[in-house]
């Protein structure tokens, strides 16, 4: 039973950090310089509702950044990367 419980709790750890390093490894992490990029992107975007939305995320990359949350900063950088892409 101690084993098992033991297996459980390694299973739900590796669960809950998996998230985090797909955001990580799928951006290329949550950098400055993937900021700075992202944020030059942005700057020669036409204006419009697909440059606000990168703008608002690109924010909220940065603030998720000086807040320790690479995850969420990941996340934020990659919605902001993907505004710039135009549709």
């Amino acid at each position: 039973m101690t084993k098992l419980l033991g297996v459980i709790a390694i299973a739900a750890v590796a669960f809950a950090v998996a998230p985090a390093e797909a955001a990580k490894h799928a951006t290329g992490g949550c950098s400055s310089a993937n900021l700075e990029k992202t944020e030059t992107a942005i700057e020669n975007m036409a204006d419009g509702d697909g440059k606000l939305v990168a703008q608002k995320e690109i924010a909220s990359a940065q603030d998720s950044m000086l807040n320790g949350k690479m995850g969420a900063c990941s996340m934020h950088l990659n919605k902001a990367m993907h505004a710039t892409m135009g549709k």
